[in-house]
């Protein structure tokens, strides 16, 4: 009988690093891929020459570890159109070809209770997205190295409190709120922006701008993000009059989030916090979902994520003293802060759409504006270092702040206005895309 295809060369790497086809050290013991995700790991057994390929999956299924659910594939439009015709479908699962259980889009969770950190198996691997999200002009994929999202060394400088209290100020009038009045083609532009980001996601053309490209390796990936990612290609083409079955799988999704939310670590919460804002977004931008309590509410909770994820810290704490922090701790704050100010834009637009006023996110204040696009673009930890070293003489007074997109305030003299511009025609020069967007709005707005 023809031996096993690859029978020898598979027992040089384990079971998990095998299925997320990821780099495997084979440490005696665990290797340390499944040592940071607290995985048990084993190795195919080695197989004698002849062994058939039947054989050879046997002896795997029985090495291998049960896993509390296999995590769904990205969604064709064809397999998004099926889902809608039947809600109860199953999603096919990562092991389906193994003859593994398929998964009910009912028990789709972001992680499970047992796993308070997010390091489930399978959704934590991310094979999923390889399809679903692949980006060709993205070179993610290209850096070896393993990043370590734990002991982020985070601080807040604001009070995080005022993030989750924001949906009050419309109905109970704070002392000291600026009314932010949005020219209608400003209006206009925010809509069909944020509209684009949404979009991103739902064709699985990339990520949007406020979801870093290492986020969503097969290494780095959480749950929330996994399936959000995938689940939101269902509205991709939905079929005539199918949103409303595609609207209650993303409302139970979102509810799923914001009830486990508390037992996320740091950077598991800042990926709830953005598929959170992606599902409210896919639902207002597609799925038409603009009246009804429940987009409101959803909006309550979004701000309540944003404020848990804050509390983690919104900026380094190098970053405050001048010198260049962990990659990994800076991508963490740079990712949530984005998403912070995509949230409040976000914000705005539903408040124009329920005639309500909106204001300046006074509370934002001190925040750190978007980084420049080689810090955001880099994919190498040797490159972000480079970068941040030639970007940190560049800032003598310490970081460009979102404020200092607002509205010059009275009373400073003409040698403080000139520099407060300088400093943004400085930070213009190196903006990516969002960037580009935050200072359209903000001049065209408040001028400066």
């Amino acid at each position: 009988m023809k031996p096993a295809r690859y029978a020898t060369s598979r027992q040089k790497v384990c079971h998990h690093c095998s299925a997320a086809k990821a780099r495997c050290d084979r440490k005696s013991g665990r290797c340390t891929r499944c040592a940071r995700r607290g995985l048990s790991c084993t190795y195919p057994q080695i197989l004698p020459i002849g062994s058939s390929t039947a054989g050879a999956a046997a002896n795997g299924a029985e090495l291998c570890d049960p896993s509390p659910f296999s995590a769904p594939e990205a969604l064709s439009a064809s397999e998004s159109q099926a889902l809608l015709l039947s809600p109860q479908r199953s999603l096919p699962s990562a092991d389906a070809d193994a003859g593994a259980q398929s998964v009910n889009i009912e028990s789709i969770r972001p992680v499970s209770q047992a796993s308070p950190t997010g390091s489930s198996t399978t959704l934590a691997e991310g094979g999923i997205l390889q399809d679903s999200v692949h980006d060709p002009h993205s070179h993610a994929s290209l850096s070896p190295e393993a990043l370590d999202f734990s002991a982020l060394e985070l601080f807040s400088p604001m009070d995080v409190d005022q993030i989750s209290n924001r949906w009050l100020n419309s109905y109970i009038p704070v002392p000291g709120q600026k009314i932010k009045e949005y020219p209608a083609t400003v209006a206009a532009f925010i809509y069909r922006v944020l509209k684009s980001y949404v979009a991103i996601a739902i064709r699985g053309r990339g990520v949007p701008p406020f979801i870093h490209s290492l986020q969503i390796t097969p290494s780095s990936i959480t749950p929330p993000l996994s399936t959000c990612l995938s689940l939101v290609r269902i509205c991709e083409k939905p079929l005539p009059g199918s949103q409303g079955v595609a609207s209650d799988v993303l409302q139970r999704e979102m509810s799923n989030l914001y009830e486990q939310h508390r037992i996320y670590d740091d950077a598991t919460l800042l990926a709830a916090f953005q598929a959170y804002l992606i599902y409210a977004m896919a639902l207002f931008f597609r799925l038409d979902q603009v009246s009804g309590p429940f987009l409101r509410q959803a909006m309550m909770n979004l701000q309540e994520l944003a404020c848990s994820s804050s509390r983690g810290g919104l900026v380094c704490t190098a970053e405050q003293q001048r010198s260049r922090p962990r990659w990994e701790s800076w991508i963490v704050a740079e990712a949530k802060r984005r998403t912070l100010f995509t949230m409040y834009l976000f914000d705005s637009v539903l408040s124009a759409h329920d005639g309500l006023q909106t204001f300046l996110g006074t509370e934002l204040r001190g925040l750190p504006a978007s980084s420049n696009k080689r810090l955001w673009g880099a994919q190498t930890r040797r490159e972000w270092e480079a970068a941040y070293n030639i970007d940190l003489p560049d800032w003598p007074g310490g970081y460009f702040r979102i404020d200092e997109l607002w509205p010059i305030p009275a009373g400073l003299l003409e040698h403080q206005v000139l520099e407060r511009r300088n400093r943004v025609d400085r930070w213009l020069e190196d903006v990516d895309e969002f960037g580009t967007m935050l200072y359209a709005v903000t001049s065209c707005t408040h001028g400066g």
